[in-house]
């Protein structure tokens, strides 16, 4: 199984990133979207509230799910066992 992160602080989360994991499932047989928290930064919307949004917009795609995560990005890959990390996809 191809798993990949897709990871970020989602404040907010855009048409932008929608595009990028629609077009990253047809890649990946499983995208996590993760939230990293970082307690120096001013967010517009609290962690609850992206959490809530984004798992709204992929309620369907039991491919896709959303977690926060603390700490280094490498160490939450490897925790959740992703190979791959989704940064963008260019459609050719």
């Amino acid at each position: 199984m191809k798993r990949a992160l897709f990871p970020g602080s989602f404040d907010p989360f855009t048409v932008g990133h929608l595009d990028i994991v629609e077009r990253g499932v047809k890649i990946f047989d499983e995208i996590v979207i993760g939230i990293g928290k970082n307690s120096e930064k001013k967010y517009m919307f609290s962690l609850e509230q992206r959490l809530a949004f984004i798992n709204t917009c992929f309620e369907h795609n039991t491919r896709i799910t959303v977690a926060a995560y603390d700490g280094l990005t490498i160490d939450f890959c490897r925790e959740i066992e992703a190979e791959f990390i989704l940064r963008g996809v260019q459609q050719w």
